[in-house]
């Protein structure tokens, strides 16, 4: 190697050293932000971890020249990065992803026979299960499933995230699901489109939301499980896509 390109990788390094550094606080807040919505068991320190990896790849792959900004480019990365630490872990029992599957599928039934949103006692009695067992349910897809969405915008929605630039068919394919999910949350009753809103855009908690809205934190989990669940069921013809969350 010669000199000069061994100066120029120096530099290279210690840009991305830079960044890294100043983008720290990102992860930790990438981080909080996803772990409000995991079980107590998933350690913050491990989601860390794995987004600063998802950091460093970033400073190392960012192209300017795609036109996202690095900031925007880092927290794909990141939360990707966290996303895929938590698939490795299964932290979720099969028998969740099961049951919101069965759910979603019943959701997805009655909607389309009544044309109408599906209440969680149509869905319940349509599952056969008692209203607090499904309301329950819903807390547990809140926490589960919303791995599940986040995948979506992730496989789907992703600018230049896996390097290099989309084939026509991936841009074709992410197209397609944007605007299947932004029509899909359209037609979400009020309340689910105003808390998926306030988790998503504005990144408040659940407990926040909850003081928002004047309801407990586990009545926000049920509306955000629900939303959830209805889009799965809106969207069923992408969910071969998250075949392998959870359900192998």
């Amino acid at each position: 190697m010669s000199l000069a390109a061994a100066e120029y990788r120096a530099v290279q390094r210690a840009g991305a050293n830079d960044c890294v550094v100043r983008h720290s606080d990102l992860v930790r807040r990438i981080a909080h932000h996803l772990a409000a919505r995991l079980p107590a068991s998933v350690e913050i320190d491990d989601l860390i971890q794995a987004g600063m990896i998802g950091l460093i790849e970033a400073s190392r792959s960012y192209d300017p020249e795609q036109g996202a900004s690095f900031e925007t480019y880092a927290s794909i990365r990141i939360r990707g990065s966290m996303i895929d630490e938590i698939r490795r872990g299964d932290w979720v029992p099969r028998s969740v992803h099961r049951r919101a599957r069965d759910a979603a599928a019943a959701v997805r039934e009655i909607e389309q026979a009544a044309g109408r949103a599906a209440t969680p006692q149509e869905v319940a009695a349509r599952l056969d299960m008692p209203l607090p067992d499904y309301l329950r349910l819903l807390e547990d897809a809140s926490r589960g499933q919303v791995l599940s969405l986040d995948s979506h915008v992730e496989d789907h929605g992703d600018v230049q995230a896996h390097g290099g630039g989309p084939t026509p068919q991936q841009t074709l394919e992410r197209s397609d699901f944007g605007r299947e999910l932004a029509g899909a949350i359209g037609q979400l009753p009020e309340r689910e489109q105003l808390v998926l809103s306030l988790y998503y855009e504005q990144e408040l908690n659940l407990k926040e939301i909850g003081a928002v809205l004047g309801v407990s934190e586990s009545r926000v989990c049920q509306i955000h499980g629900q939303a959830v669940l209805r889009l799965r069921g809106r969207l069923s013809q992408y969910e071969s896509r998250d075949a392998g969350l959870g359900d192998g």
